[in-house]
């Protein structure tokens, strides 16, 4: 007899996992990845693949909860782009580049301003 899954059990809530973002239960997995991932065109099936340790029970359930809750993903995932955006704009460009000495400073925002430019 094969065994019976409560649905219910399989996203959960946790204040010291990503802020208490729904995630899948068991795992770090946050029902917002599998939504950023379902919403670029990717399949179930290619979720699983991509995150070998989840099930497709898990990643439906994810998806189910998205969909049941999309307002509540979508405002999530805006208020995080936002802070990455922000977060973007205050770091100094390639600070790895200059922390090596590859870039001075002045050859840092130099560079910046002309990839700057070709965006405009």
């Amino acid at each position: 007899m094969s065994t019976v899954i409560d649905i219910g059990t399989l996203i959960t809530r946790n204040q010291g996992i990503h802020g208490g973002c729904p995630i899948i239960a068991g795992t770090g997995v946050t029902v917002r990845r599998i939504a950023t991932d379902y919403k670029m065109g990717l399949s179930a099936e290619e979720i699983a693949a991509e995150i070998g340790h989840l099930t497709l029970v898990q990643i439906y359930a994810a998806m189910a909860y998205y969909h049941a809750n999309k307002n509540e993903i979508e405002t999530d995932l805006a208020s995080q782009k936002a802070e990455a955006d922000r977060l973007e704009e205050e770091t100094p460009f390639h600070p790895l580049l200059q922390f090596a000495g590859i870039l001075s400073n002045e050859e840092a925002q130099q560079m910046q301003s002309v990839i700057a430019q070709e965006f405009e």
